[in-house]
């Protein structure tokens, strides 16, 4: 009897009076700036850069557009609301901003994992690897990731909007994710909850399965290596692909296991792998591939 069709959402990620915080939204464009614009120069550099034409850059290419939607989907949003003071969302653009995320966040799971593929073909299997990653090859990858991860966003958006919302209409985040959408809902269907099991376990937890064992498989051969330099060599293309690893699924899966009801370290772990991470992936990658360094200095000298 209480159940009720909400037309709008509350947005109220901060708690007092925005007005007198303004680092608040000058924090969160500058790490937007920064973001886009590291993300951008890679993009550019890739695309430019002939040398570069390579799986590894092309994926790494594709993680740094994952980077860009990742906030461009909340950032422009939240700054609106703190400098307006204008907190409200819509129906509609709830939604449309839950289903990017949903989108840009299935990507960069897949997405890390075939990285971690390409590094496993690369040094396990060296004299296969032209044949297995050809440029057709490459393609039919980045065309099936970003395929999946429309379709999933798709099927799990259309299952979230047969909840029926009966409690408050007020947010605690500062983007419309799929926990705090939950809150506000009193009845969610058999069908939300089949959908959200099924890509937890297919699209979270077997790429980072399927992560582990890749690398397990690769730091196996490289100890096996003889020369100290071949071994460093090996472990300087992966090192920086493991430290992004490390963060997202770290933020992600402490941001899952967290009580329902810790607003605030949710918002907190939010805030790292939406904003703060996107930014940290192409300044690791720049710092730690020569090639990409090289390409950038270059590009920037001109």
């Amino acid at each position: 009897k209480n159940e009720s069709f909400v037309t709008f959402f509350y947005i109220l990620p901060f708690s007092g009076d925005i007005q007198y915080k303004p680092i608040i939204p000058t924090f969160f464009f500058l790490i937007y700036l920064v973001g886009v614009l590291v993300n951008s120069s890679i993009i550019t550099v890739i695309c430019l850069e002939v040398q570069l034409h390579k799986p590894m850059y092309l994926f790494i290419c594709n993680l740094s557009i994952v980077d860009i939607f990742y906030t461009s989907v909340t950032v422009p949003k939240l700054l609106h609301m703190l400098l307006s003071g204008e907190h409200i969302i819509s129906f509609s653009q709830c939604y449309t901003q839950l289903y990017f995320i949903i989108t840009v966040g299935t990507a960069e799971e897949i997405l890390l994992f075939v990285m971690a593929y390409d590094r496993y073909v690369a040094i396990c299997k060296p004299l296969h690897y032209q044949q297995i990653l050809s440029q057709r090859n490459c393609t039919l990858i980045t065309f099936g990731i970003w395929t999946t991860a429309f379709l999933n966003s798709l099927m799990f958006v259309v299952s979230a909007l047969n909840m029926s919302s009966c409690h408050s209409n007020i947010i605690y985040q500062f983007f419309c994710d799929i926990r705090s959408l939950t809150k506000t809902t009193c009845r969610a269907t058999q069908l939300f909850f089949a959908i959200a099991g099924i890509e937890i376990l297919i699209l979270g937890f077997v790429p980072l399965l399927c992560t582990f064992i890749s690398y397990v498989n690769i730091f196996s051969v490289i100890f096996k290596m003889k020369s100290k330099e071949s071994r460093k060599k090996a472990f300087s293309t992966c090192s920086s692909h493991i430290i992004i690893v490390t963060i997202y699924y770290g933020t992600c899966i402490s941001g899952y296991l967290i009580p329902p009801y810790s607003d605030v370290l949710d918002l907190v772990f939010n805030i790292i792998y939406t904003t703060i991470v996107p930014m940290m992936n192409p300044i690791i990658y720049s710092l730690q591939n020569s090639n990409i360094k090289t390409a950038m200095l270059a590009l920037w000298s001109k």
